[in-house]
């Protein structure tokens, strides 16, 4: 009994009460539900908060993309982040096992974990960047202050002048006055633009010359994944601790970056480009499509990610609760982030003399670009260089700590063995091997066009169309009614109108509305001038098909291996609820899912499930001996044990 009691310390719970877990000892489950919350916001926020949201901005024309953004938010996104975490933490299963709600549609999971591979392979490598920079910033000088270096070209131009002379930070306005020549050419970059071109990327002609593999790069990923792969070693258990720091400590950078920002010349103009909109592109599909696509990559809708994360909750919290915190928070950063950025954008172009809009890379390039020309004007750069490239690196970890868990998860349960269960590190170490060696072509000359190529295709159409088909699955298929019934016996209130209307109507509107006109107005990516040749693009589209397909791959399988003498019987059949559908403890198994009938879901304990409460019942007995067969005894799935065997 005192070896139950202290396991039952170690498990986060009280001693003096029963132990109430949503999963058994061999799945496991958060400590406690800060741990949640601040994982699921370090998955939430990440580096789109910095890179994407201000680069969407920039493209979409400012404050005008406000509009759609905060629209898709309010209608698409927070729903759909509710219907994803009430959906994985009432089952407590992953991406795949979810979909035993009806089965045909299991390929919307496998599709997820696609999506969530794609993601996680191009993530990492963005990573890997950041420890590159963050390696780069140990030094007295940081090597992309000036442009005297080998990598600069004659259209350098820097805001701190050149180090030939002695001068000070007080005359560098004069010395900067002096370079009247060079910027007056047509074509001026700031050299931290110049590094990341020429000397960190040192990018080819086009995607198809990949030219040499960048080393430096290569084992800055290979750290990255390192570091992953030991966070998730325990699984939740180890990277529940990890986020008390990740999810916390970017915000403290942040602020300091924005005090500096607000305080330089030019500041204003550039917030002033970031919040002035510009109508006319709200008629554009595009802007809306990417709204919607920026909404489900930064909340991670569609990733599989938040299933998975809430399959480790407890059964009865408060996940309506958690969606609302989570989104909000998530939102908040992103526009936060890009009042750090577009201020750094106006202090460029002021000392440039240039607009607004042509003074920084597009992409993942706008943090390596103005971020790093921000920090040089800062007292004591290189340590500020090397927090700001920690937050980013902490930002970045947080999010793929969850992908990466997404692919163990959705494959140890899938499995489900009890050797697969013990020996899910193994997994967990394959997953991210293979991770890395997918990642090794990104790190080539040719590896910012193929990172963007994935990034606008692989994680932006398929995002939107799996999440439509999740809400017709849940909603029509399985049946609204079903679904409000289960979210009810789970949080003990009914889902406010608001969302019960999103779900069933607006949101699949929406996003089918964003869909027909973002293939209607479609534009071939570019990079800068560069513009990427047909088979490419050809490239592209299969990426972002491959997730969509798994869907009627794998109902046309279930259909075909389901009972039945004509379609419409296997048809049927195959879009039933699977008998183990519904919670996953038994005492938690009440109302339509404590007995089988014709008209109800039909749900029965697993048959390992019941074998470990058997071996528990009769170790109880021939330890204790006593008449304390009468007490409630936690068992060690998190459920109750009877005193009385059952039948």
């Amino acid at each position: 009994m005192a070896e139950k009691q202290f396991s039952g310390i170690l498990n986060g719970a009280v001693p003096v009460e029963p132990v109430k877990k949503d999963e058994n000892s061999r799945r496991g489950n958060w400590g406690n539900q800060i741990e949640f919350v601040l994982t699921s916001v370090g998955y939430a926020v990440g580096l789109g908060n910095v890179w994407r949201f201000p680069y969407l901005c920039y493209r979409n024309g400012g404050g005008a993309f406000m509009f759609p953004y905060f629209i898709m938010l309010v209608f698409c996104g927070i729903p759909l982040f509710f219907l994803e975490l009430s959906f994985g933490q009432f089952t407590s299963l992953g991406c795949l096992g979810v979909w035993k709600v009806s089965p045909m549609f299991k390929g919307v999971g496998y599709g997820m974990m696609v999506v969530s591979t794609y993601i996680g392979i191009y993530y990492n490598v963005v990573i890997c960047i950041a420890f590159y920079y963050f390696f780069m910033s140990m030094t007295n000088l940081l090597p992309w202050t000036y442009c005297n270096n080998p990598w600069n070209t004659p259209d350098c131009t820097g805001v701190m002048g050149t180090p030939r002379t002695n001068a000070t930070f007080a005359n560098v306005s004069a010395v900067v006055s002096g370079l009247t020549e060079i910027v007056n050419r047509t074509k001026r970059t700031s050299p931290s633009e110049e590094y990341w071109r020429n000397y960190v990327l040192n990018v080819s002609d086009g995607i198809g010359n990949f030219g040499e593999v960048r080393l430096p790069i290569l084992g800055c990923l290979a750290v990255s994944w390192i570091v992953v792969f030991l966070c998730l070693i325990r699984g939740v258990k180890s990277s529940g601790k990890v986020v008390y720091f990740t999810a916390t400590f970017p915000y403290v950078v942040l602020t300091i970056l924005f005090i500096r920002g607000i305080t330089l010349e030019g500041a204003i103009s550039g917030i002033k480009y970031y919040l002035t909109p510009q109508w006319e592109k709200i008629l554009d599909a595009k802007v809306w499509g990417d709204a919607a696509s920026q909404i489900f990559y930064s909340l991670g809708c569609a990733w599989g990610g938040l299933i998975t994360m809430a399959s480790y909750n407890k059964f009865h919290n408060n996940c309506f609760r958690d969606s609302i915190i989570i989104s909000v928070t998530n939102c908040g950063t992103s526009v936060y982030a890009g009042f750090v950025i577009f201020s750094i954008l106006g202090f460029m172009a002021n000392h440039l003399g240039v607009d607004v809009s042509e003074v920084a890379d597009h992409g993942p390039g706008l943090a390596f670009v103005a971020y790093p020309e921000a920090l040089t004007l800062l007292p004591i750069s290189p340590l500020w260089s090397l927090l700001f490239f920690f937050m980013l690196i902490l930002l970045g970890l947080g999010t793929q700590f969850c992908l990466l868990e997404t692919l163990v998860t959705a494959v140890v349960d899938e499995i489900g063995t009890d050797w697969i269960m013990k020996n899910k590190t193994y997994v967990t170490l394959g997953v991210a091997i293979v991770g890395f060696l997918l990642g090794v072509p990104l790190t080539t000359q040719a590896g910012i066009y193929w990172l963007l190529l994935m990034d606008n295709y692989a994680a932006s159409f398929s995002l939107v169309v799996v999440s439509c088909i999740m809400c017709i699955c849940i909603m029509y298929v399985y049946g609204h009614k079903n679904y409000f019934k289960d979210v009810e016996m789970m949080l003990g209130f009914p889902p406010p109108l608001f969302f019960r209307i999103c779900w069933r109507y607006v949101s699949p509107f929406i996003i089918t509305f964003i869909l027909i006109f973002t293939v209607i107005q479609y534009k071939p990516i570019t990079y800068n001038d560069y513009v990427y040749p047909r088979w490419s693009l050809v490239i592209g589209f299969a990426m972002a098909l491959s997730s969509v397909i798994c869907i009627p791959i794998y109902a046309l399988f279930k259909i075909a291996m389901s009972e039945g003498s004509t379609f419409l019987e296997r048809l049927k059949n195959s879009v039933k609820p699977d008998p183990d559908w519904g919670p996953a403890l038994q005492e938690h198994r009440k109302g339509r899912y404590a007995t089988a009938g014709p008209e109800s879901v039909e749900v029965c304990p697993l048959k390992e499930e019941l074998k470990d409460e058997g071996k528990e019942k009769l170790k109880e007995k021939e330890m204790e001996k006593k008449d304390e067969m009468g007490l409630t005894i936690p068992g060690s799935n998190g459920s109750t044990l009877n005193p009385t065997p059952s039948a």
